[in-house]
């Protein structure tokens, strides 16, 4: 590929010293003059009619006001829904008088500080109706108790491609699995905060690390019924979010708040309310048969989704076919079918989480597959590339085309950097009494954007400035990956401008032009960043025009360079400042340029994974020794920010392989409610990720560029479960597979 400016380049992130020495201002930093502070009473119950005495926490010197289901506006929404054509069930409110989970939002206490509103909430009484409640899956199944109306199933819908009854009927063998997914916790450094107040001209100021603004505004202002043009949302310095944010939890009912005291309010949020009182990711029961021949080629396959999707519809229906979805784009499966259905629980609703269905329906899978290999005496890698998808594949469902797809390329050159076939074959000659050696596996698809299901564009404003600097005025949101500084790079690139005269805006709904969807779906790179490529051509293109009027040169004579413009039958040198002040002086022109950009193609990202694990067989726990990700990215704008993804989209999926999971009883208590409950991947077990990338230009992408921050979280898990299997000689479908799901295994095979 050609050699670029900045393009390709490993630059550092602006915001890294200040973020690393804490001079950064995240929302939970800021102070308002006589601002008030706000804290959400949460269920403690997973099912119960609420009735609450406020009488003895209203005499606490400081409270402002306690609010309950009585107080608030009875409209019903749906968090998940991010613009206005899309219509979800409604079932949410920002103050229940019914709690249907525990974590559930019952009342709502400000006050003049913490400790005000924290010694309000001390005191109230709350009085529990308790209603038996559905926990999990199973027993949502049975609709013995109804959560709502009259069913739990929330959604069903089903995709077929092919025949796979008539491809069960040519199959040598049918191998079929059945495993599981738990909910997991984002895990995001920042808790959820918000602040809300009003600015000079009256308008309701929402600044938020939210990941769509123009969601949260609707929101707002749905809730609260006032215009749109009446709500500013300014998305804010973000310590992570992973998805946790991507809805809006918060900013409604401090809005609310706001809006009746006329008054700056800050909603916070400690690390026990956020874990059971956001979202999480959705839990699965997932069933997958598959038919091959005994050639090694997939004749068709079968699975079947069950979506816990929590108390709340949110994003039940979208997350079960984007899981489902994302089974017919990484093999060549002619036949397929694939049925998923949702169900209300009373547990912590299912949110947006990185990978959104994709880590979960790879998960099982990925070992079918390895069982697959295994009972027709293959090696994984080889059954793989027999039936990965090719270069230029179709999807069968009438989905956008898969495109260049290198993920066959990621699992040869994967395959050699790993060492994989002697690791295969010699790996078990460390194995002893007590600990048992195993390498693993596997490969992963995500998306690049909405495009074939939903609106996928923004809108672009550009201009260079006389002082030679440049503004991009677009609406993303940086949720501290540096989508800013790949962004710039791009810019940088497009107009050949060094990138410390560039400015690029992050979401303000009052400022920054429409954006259809914000910072999910993987689309920001992908499609704000061709956006900006787009602009920066069309801008530089007019700068040329405008040096060719005025200096009466011809186009095929000019040249630019790092902010300079040239003849280049002239000694002569303008900077672009210069071209700027004489154009609008001449023509009443500025240089600037606005643009709406929709996304062209919404092509696959590919990943393979590979693992060597070592368990101890008397504890089961398991230490990952060395792990290899091999990621189709297209083109890396930034190759240590991708690295940086990629390192952290594996501890995500490790942990989801090893550790993490929301423990709820069956009262429908979360007993993993802190840090010291909820197990992650730490800096002390966390292995050293070595990354290949695998750039071959995505044809659509600004310099070839596709996603990988989702990507990222997809692979490792099940390559983690199919090293164990490996290495134990068992059928682990249960993720995590934690040291009593291991122990168990061992004490079944009785080694």
């Amino acid at each position: 590929m050609k050699e670029l400016k900045y393009v390709g380049k490993s630059l550092v992130r602006e915001d890294s010293y200040d973020k690393a020495t804490g001079k950064t201002i995240y929302v939970g930093d800021m102070k308002r003059t006589d601002m008030l502070y706000a804290k959400l009473v949460l269920s403690e119950k997973a099912h119960a009619d609420i009735e609450i005495d406020r009488s003895e926490a209203m005499l606490v010197e400081g409270i402002e006001a306690i609010y309950t289901h009585e107080d608030v506006p009875k409209v019903f929404y749906n968090s998940a829904e991010w613009y206005p054509g899309i219509k979800g069930i409604r079932d949410e409110l920002i103050l229940n008088n019914r709690a249907r989970f525990v974590g559930d939002r019952i009342a709502l206490v400000v006050g003049s500080s913490k400790e005000t509103v924290e010694k309000a909430i001390s005191k109230l009484k709350i009085i529990y109706k308790e209603l038996k409640p559905v926990i999990g899956l199973k027993q949502a199944r049975k609709d013995e108790v109804i959560i709502k109306e009259n069913t739990n199933l929330a959604f069903s819908k089903s995709i077929n491609v092919g025949n796979y009854e008539e491809a069960l009927k040519k199959a040598d063998y049918v191998i079929k699995d059945i495993g599981t997914t738990p909910k997991v916790h984002h895990a995001a450094i920042e808790p959820h905060v918000c602040l809300a107040e009003f600015d000079y001209q009256g308008n309701l100021v929402i600044c938020t690390p939210c990941q769509v603004a123009t969601q949260v505004q609707m929101h707002v202002a749905n809730v609260l019924n006032i215009p749109l043009n009446k709500v500013r949302t300014v998305k804010a310095v973000m310590g992570g979010s992973f998805g946790g944010k991507s809805q809006p939890i918060l900013e409604p009912i401090v809005a609310f708040a706001a809006w009746k005291l006329n008054r700056a309010v800050l909603l916070y949020m400690d690390r026990t309310d956020v874990i059971t009182g956001t979202v999480s990711r959705n839990a699965t029961e997932i069933a997958v048969e598959t038919a091959v021949n005994k050639e090694g080629k997939i004749l068709g396959r079968k699975v079947e989704v069950r979506v816990d999707g929590g108390a709340y519809n949110t994003n039940a229906s979208n997350v079960t076919m984007a899981l489902g979805k994302k089974l017919y784009r990484l093999y060549d499966i002619p036949n397929q079918t694939f049925e998923g259905k949702a169900y209300y629980t009373n547990t912590l609703p299912g949110g947006t989480c990185r990978g959104y269905g994709s880590p979960q329906g790879h998960a099982v899978t990925e070992v079918n597959i390895d069982n697959i290999a295994k009972k027709l005496n293959m090696d994984p890698c080889e059954f793989r590339l027999l039936n990965l998808v090719d270069e230029g594949a179709k999807d069968l469902t009438g989905a956008p085309e898969i495109g260049n797809a290198k993920i066959k390329e990621c699992v040869k050159v994967g395959m050699e950097a790993f060492n994989w076939k002697e690791k295969r074959d010699t790996i078990k000659n460390k194995s002893a009494d007590r600990y048992a050696y195993g390498v693993g596996m596997a490969c992963g698809t995500h998306g690049n954007g909405y495009k074939g299901a939903y609106p996928d564009f923004t809108n672009v404003d550009m201009r260079i400035y006389a002082d030679e600097g440049a503004i991009v005025k677009i609406g993303v949101h940086d949720l501290g990956c540096g989508t800013i500084t790949t962004l710039k790079q791009i810019a940088a690139e497009t107009l050949d401008i060094n990138m410390e005269k560039i400015r690029i805006t992050e979401a303000d709904t009052f400022v920054t032009p429409y954006d259809s969807a914000g910072t999910q779906a993987s689309r920001v790179t992908y499609v704000c960043g061709g956006a900006i490529k787009e602009a920066g051509k069309k801008l530089k293109a007019k700068l040329i025009n405008a040096f060719c009027k005025l200096k009466n040169v011809p186009i095929e004579n000019v040249e630019t360079a790092n902010g300079y413009i040239y003849d280049k039958n002239s000694t002569e040198e303008h900077t672009y400042g210069d071209i700027v002040t004489e154009y609008e002086k001449h023509f009443s022109e500025s240089m600037s340029i606005s643009l709406e950009y929709k996304s062209p193609a919404n092509p696959a990202s590919f990943a393979a994974f590979f693992a060597e694990v070592k368990v101890d067989k008397y504890t089961g726990l398991v230490d990952v020794i060395d792990c290899l990700a091999v990621h189709d990215i297209g083109r890396a704008i930034n190759p240590m920010l991708v690295e940086g993804q990629i390192q952290g989209g594996a501890q995500f999926g490790l942990g989801m392989a090893l550790y993490e999971q929301m423990k709820i009883n069956k009262n429908g208590d979360v007993k993993s409610n802190s840090f010291s409950k909820y197990h992650i991947i730490n800096s002390t077990s966390m292995p050293k990720v070595k990354i290949i990338l695998i750039e071959d230009n995505e044809p659509y992408g600004p310099y070839g560029a596709k996603s990988v921050g989702e990507m990222a979280t997809v692979a490792p898990a099940p390559a983690i479960i199919n090293a164990i299997n490996f290495a134990l000689d068992t059928n682990i479908t249960t993720f995590p597979a934690t040291p009593e799901v291991i122990v168990n295994e061992i004490l079944k095979k009785g080694i």
